[in-house]
């Protein structure tokens, strides 16, 4: 009788959890789509008055000095990302924050760029560069293992501090968001063409939902710096190939087409005129030092330094001359 009265309560228990257990789905579906609701809502922005440009410190980007990472800190590994076409794992540091780690050809073009886009009022991941760093319980890497020494220290590496009041929403295309035909936007456009950024996919846009706002972004630029040529001459964190790669395509009176190449290469074609001058007038407010510590933060030799400063210098001149 009593093992008759067990079954029974278990039987009445797990019918209880069977019938409660589509409520419970339907309550968090409806959290859900009041969470969407709520983050549709939000005020959409795609640039921020950076305030005095001069004053900016670009070494450290937008997370400034307080949020770089320790060089000499300890980093415990978390899981490997297999998404994309550089090599990405996690880490957490010794104070919890989490980091997504890149390597391979990206590392360092990505964490310039960052900087000059944050310059010009664009929001940006926090980003850094780091030539080593030591990493326990270092699996063997399934890409970019030739980074990774035996004793877990990893080789140039790029760290994107992870923010837990930013949540991502979703992705966004160049001609299909709120700021089409909008003076940030076509900056924006300029601006991928000021770096010679050419992978412009969808899926290197994204959207984050961040102190009350839906915050529009390219978050990933790591294809910048380079030649926008096609696929088998395009390249990226390449001096001489940037150095030597043409800016302004076509200055008519009333708009520019700047080069790009590939199939996004719309992107930066017909610019009002007046919106590339704005870029333009902008950057200049950048020293060259400024310039220069974008190149260093990235870890580049002097002589790549000299190379990409005297560049960026030559393509503002040429906007703020339209």
């Amino acid at each position: 009788m009593q093992r008759i009265k067990v079954r029974l309560y278990f039987t009445v228990i797990l019918m209880l959890m069977f019938l409660a257990f589509p409520a419970s789905l339907a309550a968090a579906k409806k959290d859900k789509n009041k969470a969407n609701e709520n983050a549709a809502n939000l005020p959409e922005v795609i640039w921020q008055d950076p305030g005095d440009v001069a004053t900016l410190n670009l070494l450290y980007g937008a997370g400034g000095k307080e949020h770089a990472p320790d060089p000499d800190g300890k980093y415990t590994f978390v899981k490997e990302d297999r998404q994309g076409t550089s090599p990405k794992f996690d880490v957490t540091d010794e104070q919890g924050v989490q980091w997504k780690v890149k390597l391979g050809q990206e590392p360092q073009s990505e964490t310039a760029a960052t900087r000059l886009l944050w310059a010009a009022g664009y929001f940006v991941d926090e980003d850094y560069y780091l030539a080593e760093l030591k990493v326990t319980g270092m699996p063997k890497l399934h890409r970019g293992s030739n980074f990774v020494s035996a004793d877990g220290t990893v080789h140039r590496a790029r760290l994107e501090r992870k923010l837990k009041e930013v949540k991502k929403l979703g992705n966004w295309g160049w001609f299909d968001n709120p700021f089409l035909n909008k003076q940030e936007l076509n900056g924006l456009r300029v601006m991928m063409s000021l770096l010679n950024n050419w992978d412009l996919k969808t899926i290197n846009n994204s959207i984050y939902e961040v102190n009350g706002e839906r915050r529009y972004l390219v978050s990933d630029a790591g294809t910048a710096f380079g030649n926008t040529g096609g696929v088998a001459s395009r390249s990226k964190s390449n001096p001489k190939g940037y150095a030597n790669s043409k800016f302004v395509e076509k200055a008519e009176p009333d708009y520019v087409d700047f080069v790009q190449n590939g199939k996004m290469k719309e992107v930066t074609k017909h610019i009002p005129r007046a919106d590339a001058k704005w870029l333009g007038q902008r950057l200049s407010q950048l020293s060259e030092e400024q310039i220069q510590d974008c190149f260093r933060a990235a870890g580049y030799t002097p002589e790549e330094i000299a190379v990409y400063t005297q560049a960026v210098r030559k393509r503002i001149a040429e906007l703020t001359a339209l």
